[in-house]
């Protein structure tokens, strides 16, 4: 990311559009000679940037300070590079082929945390766990079910950035105000030769699709689509570690830990979250981001104002480098992420006789053994007192939770007395748990991952530092 962003990538950038233009003004009948195209390519790379910058010092305009860069490097080509061209004909141009290839990778990243996460999803789609709404116990759900609510939110997010891959536009050759007047007069106001012209570039760019009509500037409402975008896997990225810095504390699911990792200066004992909070800390900066875009968006007047540039360089550049990370950080606690599964039974079981009172409720009044059936209500109150007086056991003298031993020791439920056990099995609580899980992976992340299986050989080049 940092190289899709850096100097060198932009720099170069602008020289390919300038040859670009000049190769289709060339095919579209304009005095441009071979010799002249041919320098320009073989200087592409050659880029003296103490020269650009003396040049922009002087002239107090960066285009116009690599335009001069580029031309003493490629003399044969000076008088036409940048024929008929805005400056936001290499800068806007240039910033949405940085921004296609930094989605590219976004969506590699995406694609390979998916994948990992469904590994995890699969061993653990059968482990019964604690649900928790409003953070207070609820109904059982599994590990892996669990997991598979981080990676739905990362599938939308893969999702939308596919379809911006697929429908984002090129600014195009537009000219100052975006009416392509210079252009036409080049042409000698021959509208087909101009259109052909801005075909031309942008099929070279490697794009399709090119934006209708714009000011000097593609509209700035891309960018603010495109900052709303990360904001999205942020959020998912937020969610996900958010939970599991919760199951550290419950000590159920934990990031992975060094050997010789280091929690706290002065609590040796501490295994703090620190990449979960690292991934929280980033991801809150990157919702931070599309309240900027908009507000640029909004304050752009009539054809253009420059008061969009300065933020643009920032928010832009850093919203990607950040999501970068966010996604490193993502794909190295998936794949260590450890879980201690008799942790998770025994917070499991310190709450299922609650919930298995309603099971061991109509086993006493439709059960094989009193057919005849016992007074329902009779056995609502005895067990609602039990547990009353269970829950006081628990939270009062912080004791273990007795109200199966109660419920053993009372006659009026002997028609269960010699099935508690089986009754309070946790994976008769699960529901569908597992088959949604192997159903989601089956249905929803398989076809991604057959559909990408590119993109999951690419190694990842960028690590994780704590």
């Amino acid at each position: 990311m940092s190289s899709i962003f850096s100097p060198a990538m932009k720099f170069t950038t602008w020289r390919k559009l300038w040859l670009a233009l000049a190769t289709a003004e060339q095919e579209l009948g304009l005095d441009i000679t071979n010799e002249q195209l041919q320098q320009m390519k073989d200087q592409l790379y050659n880029i003296d940037f103490d020269k650009a910058n003396e040049y922009e010092s002087k002239f107090r305009h960066d285009v116009m300070g690599h335009v001069h860069a580029f031309g003493d490097v490629a003399p044969l080509a000076m008088p036409i590079i940048h024929l008929g061209a805005t400056s936001c004909y290499v800068g806007d141009n240039t910033d949405i082929i940085q921004l296609k290839e930094a989605l590219k990778l976004v969506q590699r990243k995406l694609v390979q945390t998916l994948s990992i996460l469904k590994t995890f999803a699969e061993k653990y789609a059968d482990l019964p766990t604690l649900g928790f709404t409003h953070y207070q116990p609820a109904q059982l759900t599994t590990v892996g079910k669990r997991c598979t609510l981080w990676m739905q939110d990362l599938l939308l997010d893969y999702e939308r950035v596919t379809y911006e891959l697929e429908n984002l536009p090129m600014r195009g050759v537009k000219g100052t105000t975006g009416t392509q007047a210079t252009f036409l007069e080049l042409f000698n106001g021959d509208h087909d030769k101009v259109k052909q012209l801005n075909s031309k570039v942008c099929k070279a760019m490697g794009f399709e699709k090119v934006i209708a009509v714009s000011g000097q500037t593609y509209t700035r409402k891309i960018d603010y689509h495109i900052l709303s975008l990360l904001s999205g896997i942020a959020q998912s990225a937020y969610k996900m570690c958010g939970d599991i810095r919760l199951l550290a504390n419950l000590k159920e699911v934990e990031e992975p830990f060094a050997k010789n990792q280091i929690g706290s200066s002065a609590m040796a004992y501490k295994r703090n979250p620190m990449r979960s909070e690292r991934c929280c800390s980033l991801s809150r900066y990157i919702m931070s981001l599309p309240p900027s875009a908009a507000n640029t968006h909004a304050n752009q007047w009539f054809e253009r104002t420059l008061d969009d540039s300065a933020i643009r360089r920032i928010i832009l550049p850093e919203g990607f480098l950040a999501v970068d990370v966010v996604l490193n950080l993502l794909m190295n606690i998936a794949d260590g992420m450890v879980v201690w599964p008799n942790v998770v039974q025994k917070h499991v079981m310190e709450e299922l006789p609650f919930m298995a009172t309603e099971v061991i409720l109509m086993e006493c009044k439709y059960g094989s053994r009193v057919k005849a059936g016992g007074d329902r209500q009779e056995l609502h109150e005895a067990i609602r007192v039990h547990s009353m007086d269970a829950g006081k056991v628990v939270k009062g003298e912080g004791k273990p939770n007795d109200l199966l031993e109660r419920i053993a020791k009372d006659p009026l439920f002997k028609a269960v007395h010699s099935k508690l056990d089986t009754l309070v099995d946790p994976k008769l609580f699960i529901g569908r748990a597992k088959e949604q899980t192997e159903e989601f992976l089956a249905e929803e992340i398989d076809p991604v991952l057959q559909k990408e299986e590119g993109l999951l050989g690419k190694e990842v080049v960028d690590g994780v530092n704590v």
